[in-house]
């Protein structure tokens, strides 16, 4: 543990890590993306903030579901639509070009690895900014549809709520009563964002290819994470039965605490540069067009 080190010792002890575990699996969640203005879920000591999000059954059988997550979204996603990396993100991606990692595995669904600059990234949970019609399954972006959302509900367009996680946001039930919910402008289907929602699970094919990166890795560093959903906690169950170390920069608890030999308390866009820094990582260029002008990646 290296939770009582100053940041010299913990930038010191994590790079060492990675010296020793060039192919570490890295695993990311939402305490990697807070720095960015993105709300995460949890508290220090893993316990969830406010009420259960919007479960995946509850969402493709009901309307009223539907309409509760559109008008959420509404005003919730433009938070993420313009959060932009940290220091954290561009850190693991110049960790990335250098070699000084393996596989970059997120819980995340808001690209902000991909805008940072990294280019191996499995995101285990979706990506926020695309959106798939349940009937015809043709894929848009999310940006659109929030112009289609606007449309049809000017009444909405500048209404202000408290921003949530994922680009939710906490709406007064009036406002979602007299909602209009968007449809596929190919086949008038439903909609549904392009992500995991709690409730379902991962596809069968991601799920292989991230257990496939675990057992090609040498280590596991996590960033950012709780682990208090299993999806992630699974990678360090599966790492220490296989002998491999396990790292974590988060702020608070994780589930697998007991499992971890190097645990720094301390957040990650803070701690991150100094490891790229003495790796001998620079920071990593953006190729152009890498985002659109719909931050679709």
């Amino acid at each position: 543990m290296a939770e009582g080190f100053d940041d010299h010792d913990q930038a010191a002890a994590l790079a060492a890590f990675l010296a020793r575990h060039p192919k570490a699996l890295v695993l990311t969640g939402a305490g990697l993306s807070t720095a960015s203005g993105i709300p995460d879920y949890r508290d220090r000591d893993g316990v969830r903030r406010g009420r259960l999000p919007i479960q995946g059954p509850e969402f493709r059988r009901s309307q009223a579901v539907q309409r509760r997550y559109w008008a959420r979204s509404m005003i919730g996603w433009p938070v993420l639509a313009q959060a932009r990396p940290n220091a954290g993100h561009e850190a693991l991606a110049a960790l990335e070009a250098a070699g000084r990692i393996g596989a970059l595995l997120t819980q995340n669904v808001d690209g902000l690895h991909q805008r940072a600059g990294s280019q191996g990234v499995l995101e285990l949970h979706g990506n926020i900014h695309a959106v798939v019609c349940l009937d015809c399954t043709m894929r848009v972006p999310r940006a659109l549809v929030q112009t289609q959302l606007l449309e049809a509900n000017p009444q909405a367009a500048h209404a202000s709520a408290q921003a949530l996680p994922d680009g939710d946001a906490q709406v007064e039930p009036d406002f979602i009563d007299a909602f209009q919910l968007p449809d596929c402008s190919h086949c008038g289907g439903t909609l549904m964002p392009d992500v995991v929602f709690f409730g379902d699970n991962v596809p069968a094919a991601r799920t292989a290819c991230a257990l496939a990166q675990m057992e090609a890795a040498d280590a596991l560093l996590v960033v950012g994470s709780s682990l208090v959903v299993y999806s992630g906690f699974r990678f360090c169950r599966l790492a220490h039965d296989a002998g491999k170390p396990i790292a974590a920069v988060n702020l608070g608890r994780t589930r697998a605490d007991h499992l971890i030999s190097l645990k720094i308390e301390q957040s990650a866009e803070r701690l991150l540069p100094q490891v790229a820094a003495r790796l001998g990582a620079g920071p990593v260029p953006i190729p152009i067009g890498l985002i659109n002008e719909r931050g679709v990646f």
